[in-house]
């Protein structure tokens, strides 16, 4: 086999991030080297270099969602925000700061908020959530800080207005060094109360 068509190649990148995509919005795959290897399978594709970045599917996921959802969508991720922005006022003692698809844009159904907390100790954030009489359940993740380490942090997964939240507890002087984002390897955006604030009130993306 020669090689790839630069054009009929970046043809199947799109049509694989597009796949991948819908995969992630319809079927609540919310990890993007999952849903591209599922992408490949059904097109068929087992050369690696031609899979989409996750950049790329992260593109095509708003793109679908412009498209597909609508009105009912932009519905939903404000339901979505203004349930983070509920949590995050309740904890503001943590600094809480919103990351993930909710505060890009680019949330599915099957997505939960995402909060960073920051605190001495993590158990104060659990005590907070018995004290406001909210069922938690205490959790750990696993968070890539830079392309060389991964920790462990401490969480809590909770519910505010029926919407799923996963808080991960860091260090107070963690708020000075974001983790990176699964999507680009940069350090992940974060909103705190006052910029999600302006983002709802704007109906930003």
């Amino acid at each position: 086999m020669g090689k790839h068509h630069p054009v009929r190649t970046e043809n199947l990148r799109l049509a694989l991030a597009r796949e991948a995509a819908r995969l992630m919005a319809e079927h609540g795959i919310s990890d993007f080297l999952a849903a591209k290897r599922k992408a490949a399978a059904r097109f068929g594709v087992e050369d690696g270099a031609v899979l989409p970045k996750n950049t790329e599917i992260e593109a095509a996921l708003g793109e679908y969602q412009r498209m597909f959802g609508g009105k009912s969508y932009l519905e939903m991720l404000h339901t979505q925000r203004l349930a983070a922005l509920a949590a995050m006022r309740s904890l503001r003692e943590f600094q809480p700061r919103l990351v993930g698809a909710v505060l890009a844009g680019t949330a599915t159904e099957h997505s939960d908020v995402q909060l960073h907390l920051f605190a001495e100790r993590a158990e104060a954030v659990t005590i907070k959530l018995i004290d406001d009489g909210i069922p938690h359940e205490v959790t750990e993740r696993r968070v890539r800080m830079n392309a060389d380490r991964v920790l462990n942090y401490p969480g809590v997964r909770f519910e505010v207005a029926q919407q799923p939240v996963e808080a991960t507890v860091f260090p107070v002087d963690g708020i000075r060094q974001a983790p990176v984002s699964p999507v680009d390897g940069k350090p992940m955006r974060r909103a705190d109360i006052e910029e999600l604030e302006v983002l709802i009130e704007g109906n930003g993306g």
